[in-house]
């Protein structure tokens, strides 16, 4: 999952913003012990075709184990039914009996990678023009690392956290549908991964393509993620002999008046704030229309505007859009049946009955059957705006980041923070890492992370987990 502030600062100028970053300076024997952690966890193929999660995790975990976490500390898992799905949860003990435990979340699984599309292998970490590249260089083997990374190094330093800080490595977030760790853990070992609170991917920082920081976010919410299964059918018969009847142009209505339909506008305090102090930093119309439609969602001449940006547009409401289709059996028949898979996703606390029911309106048409291809997905819920937390994420900003703004947002995709969410658990994207407008080829060609980048949000996340945990 990557990201959500690119659209929005694409052609706008922030005021204030940061100056571009520092030259290169030699590396610190921290950062040299991390980059090799890194590259191990990298070149660890993970995707679900035929790499392997579990392997990740048996590394990750040797590496705390070295560091002098012990046995008991360390639990790694995997079902029988999917034995390179498995992950790792890694417990810290703090001397608090009082403090309920804080969670470090992130997923080790990365989409498929294929050597002859890209210029580089994707399964061997490369430093070229101050990035690595690699496949899960940024989504979300980054965040990895430095995860496991910063509880080696408070095992090293002996450091003794007041609150219990757990460690959840997981796989299955790039692929719906396949095993997912967040998810069975939060079902099955709800108690190993008990916490206050998780810190997640989906928050961080933005800068102008050139190097220059323009802002850190925190993801405060995100939507759900469902795919619906349209499906239409027919006797069919002989192409010589056509009818109005016809299971093509019935599916081909039925998608036409998906994409003419509309999901109404929705705030909540995540996406209002966001609206809010986003819409302040811009000097143009979008940046007004953002405000006004923050104070009166019914203005109409202010949505109209933000609705020109994607990105605005889908933080407002639930969206859905046609992505596959299928159809027919011979070229010279009748279609007897056609599917189409429609992507919803849904605005925190919508259901997916719900959607599925305004689908169903909106095309009008008994005769399209409508499914949901995965059921029981949880309902998004957005965390609180925890000043708590948000505090000490805004402190760390002003002290790493001079000049940079934090604004909270909501994610218009999806991560494994929803199956957290579920059980009670809020959970939050935190800043820290940064990356340009274009997303960093995360899910395409030539994925890559800013080495500065990195180890600057190293550091932060380094800083933040420290301050979070002595309190």
């Amino acid at each position: 999952m990557k990201h959500v502030l690119a659209a929005l600062l694409g052609a706008s100028v922030l005021a204030g913003a940061a100056p571009a970053l520092a030259q290169d300076a030699p590396l610190r024997p921290d950062q040299a012990e991390f980059r090799g952690l890194y590259k191990e966890l990298v070149e660890t193929n993970t995707t679900v075709s035929n790499g392997s999660c579990t392997l990740a995790a048996e590394r990750m975990a040797a590496r705390l184990k070295a560091a002098g976490f012990k046995d008991d500390q360390l639990t790694l898992f995997f079902t029988s039914e999917h034995p390179k799905d498995g992950g790792l949860v890694a417990i810290m003990p703090g001397t608090s009996k009082k403090l309920k435990p804080m969670l470090l979340l992130a997923h080790i699984d990365v989409v498929e990678a294929r050597r002859e599309d890209w210029v580089r292998d994707p399964f061997t970490l490369i430093e070229e023009d101050g990035y690595f590249y690699a496949r899960g260089a940024a989504d979300d083997k980054a965040q990895a690392a430095v995860w496991t990374d910063t509880l080696i190094r408070f095992a090293k330093d002996g450091y003794k956290p007041k609150r219990t800080i757990k460690l959840a490595l997981t796989c299955g977030e790039e692929t719906s549908g396949a095993f997912n760790g967040a998810e069975w853990l939060a079902r099955n070992k709800r108690d190993l991964i008990d916490a206050a609170y998780a810190l997640n991917e989906g928050g961080g920082g933005r800068t102008d393509g050139k190097g220059k920081l323009q802002v850190q976010s925190i993801l405060v919410g995100e939507k759900a993620y469902q795919d619906f299964v349209l499906t239409t059918t027919n006797p069919g018969g002989h192409s010589s002999q056509p009818v109005p009847s016809n299971a093509i142009y019935q599916m081909s209505a039925a998608l036409a008046k998906v994409s003419q339909f509309e999901f109404p506008v929705e705030f909540n305090d995540t996406t209002r704030a966001f609206f809010t102090k986003a819409g302040a930093l811009r000097p143009d119309a979008a940046g007004k229309a953002m405000q006004a439609l923050a104070a009166n969602p019914a203005d109409k001449a202010a949505e109209a505007v933000v609705n020109q940006d994607k990105m605005l547009h889908s933080m407002l409401r639930t969206t859905c859009v046609a992505t596959l289709i299928d159809g027919g059996h011979a070229q010279n028949a009748l279609p007897q049946r056609v599917t189409a898979n429609v992507n919803c996703r849904m605005f925190p606390g919508r259901t997916a009955d719900e959607t599925q029911a305004m689908l169903a309106k909106a095309i009008g048409d008994d005769g399209v059957k409508i499914e949901q291809k995965v059921k029981d997905k949880p309902i998004a819920k957005s965390p609180p705006l925890d000043p708590a937390l948000v505090g000490p994420m805004e402190a760390l900003v002003a002290k790493h980041f001079p000049g940079v703004p934090v604004i909270p947002t909501m994610s218009t995709g999806a991560t494994d923070g929803v199956y957290l969410g579920a059980v009670g658990i809020p959970t939050y994207g935190v800043p820290g890492i940064y990356g340009d407008p274009d997303g960093n080829g995360a899910h395409g060609l030539n994925e890559r992370m800013g080495v500065k980048s990195l180890y600057q949000g190293r550091d932060y996340l380094y800083d933040l987990v420290k301050v979070l945990s002595a309190k």
